[in-house]
């Protein structure tokens, strides 16, 4: 029924009948945050005079501590990147046994048994001195079926490590199928994979490539990441990963692609993560940091929103104050 008889307004009238009638909760332990750990030791990190503290590179000890933190506030998981201290064509640091990334993960579970989970990054663009995501021929492309090899090995380290969950991020094709083949052979057939399915070649990603030392010496990933104006295609790619093997599915970046978020739930059924990447957070501190906007309500607006969407995880570099503003 119409005006007068429906006053939408009713129910906004005080904070307990919103409480009452709110749709959409956002709760600490769908948050994960990322952690940059670096071989050769902590350094911070910025863009010109805008502080990033959570792009900052860690020691190992310096991860334990920030993980420490996300345990303490009800984090559910935190993902590990690692920036090694020597590169090479192929990017083997990313599956040496005795990697950043593997002995920060034996460190991390070692240290907090009881949680938050160990999500770890499976590419090689950090490690490769080439800083793309596979396997450069000379001719500059990027050999799909080659790489798939290293990455399964990269997995199979991670795992071995103790990590709780495998989220590949290298956007090869057939990449989850033999990741989960390789896992299962192994004895790892219980290891999770939350694959980066919608993963786009976005221009927010420029902070974290900063933090990572991971961008591309030539070219650029427009040849394997999905062209951001295709949803279609970006919503195949999550079905294929479902029938590959898939028990998550991601969207990135997040702000912008709400629409995906909503539809690779809708299409799939399966969980679906959000990653809010460094980009967004950026704007959100660099905006607050001018007194543009109120921080603390920007993020929480922001968090909801993608939840709202249909996100069941959300990634994001927000996560320790989001966790402490939530309490």
């Amino acid at each position: 029924m119409a005006y007068p008889n429906t006053r939408m307004r009713r129910l906004r009238a005080s904070a307990g009948l919103r409480g009452l009638v709110r749709e959409t909760g956002l709760r600490a332990e769908q948050l994960v945050l990322p952690l940059f750990v670096a071989q050769d030791g902590a350094a911070p990190a910025s863009q010109g005079a805008l502080e990033l503290p959570a792009l900052a590179r860690l020691s190992i000890s310096g991860a334990l501590e920030r993980a420490g933190e996300a345990a303490a506030l009800g984090l559910g998981a935190v993902i590990v990147f690692g920036i090694p201290s020597h590169k090479d064509e192929e990017g083997s640091g990313a599956y040496d046994e005795e990697g950043v990334v593997q002995l920060a993960v034996r460190a991390l579970k070692q240290a907090l048994p009881d949680g938050p989970l160990v999500v770890t990054d499976v590419c090689l663009c950090e490690y490769t001195d080439h800083g793309h995501c596979g396997v450069a021929r000379e001719d500059g492309t990027i050999d799909n079926d080659a790489t798939l090899e290293l990455l399964a090995r990269t997995a199979v380290s991670h795992a071995r490590a103790g990590a709780d969950m495998l989220a590949p991020s290298d956007m090869m094709d057939g990449r989850v199928g033999v990741l989960r083949s390789e896992l299962d052979a192994e004895g790892y057939a219980d290891t999770p994979i939350l694959a980066y399915s919608a993963k786009f070649a976005s221009a927010f990603y420029g902070p974290f490539r900063d933090a990572a030392g991971s961008a591309p010496a030539f070219g650029d990933r427009r040849s394997y990441q999905l062209d951001p104006a295709n949803g279609a295609q970006a919503l195949r790619e999550a079905v294929l990963d479902v029938g590959e093997g898939a028990d998550m599915l991601m969207v990135k970046p997040a702000l912008a692609y709400g629409d995906l978020i909503a539809a690779v739930k809708r299409e799939t059924g399966l969980p679906v993560a959000a990653y809010n990447v460094s980009g967004e957070y950026a704007m959100v501190r660099a905006a607050a940091a001018a007194g543009a906007l109120d921080e603390r309500e920007a993020v929480l607006e922001i968090l909801t929103s993608l939840a709202r969407a249909g996100a069941d995880t959300i990634i994001t570099y927000h996560a320790l104050d989001a966790a402490s503003w939530l309490a």
